[in-house]
């Protein structure tokens, strides 16, 4: 059991990159990582979301939807869950971290349609392949996979935003250069743990 949930999560966090393999949650991802200490507070709300919503989805879809028969709401429930604890989030955030809360902007809201926090939902919650425990370790792991993604598109914006590059690739089309670059390099993991 130990050895499958750490090769899940090595998946979930590099080889099946939500970002980079999935293409899921692109819109923060290219939105957000102008400055790393945006970047890493996004990737912070989205693990603190992701995780906290595995837990709230995985309950509400074994133990109230599946029972009551009516599992063909889990959308619509799972997007209801997901707001609410955006919102907290932003409520937290505000709170604690104007700055960072300003940074963020318009995709700190925008979490709650990331379909990279839906997918996840669904795809571990919805096929009852996992139980709870590999549930919630595969999101953090997901989670821990968008941050670690979104930081590093960060740290190479900052270089090339420096870099003297030709003019017709300054700004959004180096960043989609360099993140298609990202995700073929994350593909070279991929199947690294057969066998």
């Amino acid at each position: 059991m130990t050895v499958s949930i750490i090769s899940l999560m090595f998946a979930a966090v590099i080889s099946d990159n939500i970002v980079l393999s999935q293409y899921q949650g692109i819109c923060p991802f290219l939105g957000v990582s102008k400055k790393i200490s945006s970047a890493a507070g996004m990737g912070f709300a989205v693990i603190f979301v992701m995780a906290i919503s595995s837990v709230f989805t995985y309950l509400l879809y074994n133990y109230v939807l599946v029972p009551l028969e009516v599992g063909y709401l889990y959308t619509m429930a799972f997007i209801l869950v997901i707001a609410s604890l955006v919102q907290i989030t932003e409520m937290i955030v505000k709170r604690f971290s104007p700055t960072l809360y300003s940074a963020l902007g318009v995709y700190l809201p925008l979490i709650t349609t990331n379909c990279a926090i839906l997918g996840t939902a669904k795809a571990l919650v919805v096929p009852q392949i996992y139980n709870f425990v590999y549930t919630f370790a595969i999101s953090v792991a997901t989670g821990v996979g968008f941050l670690f993604a979104i930081v590093l598109l960060a740290c190479v914006r900052l270089k090339t935003d420096r870099a003297d590059i030709p003019k017709c690739f300054k700004g959004f089309p180096i960043t989609l250069i360099t993140a298609a670059i990202m995700a073929m390099a994350f593909a070279g993991f991929s199947g690294i743990l057969a066998g």
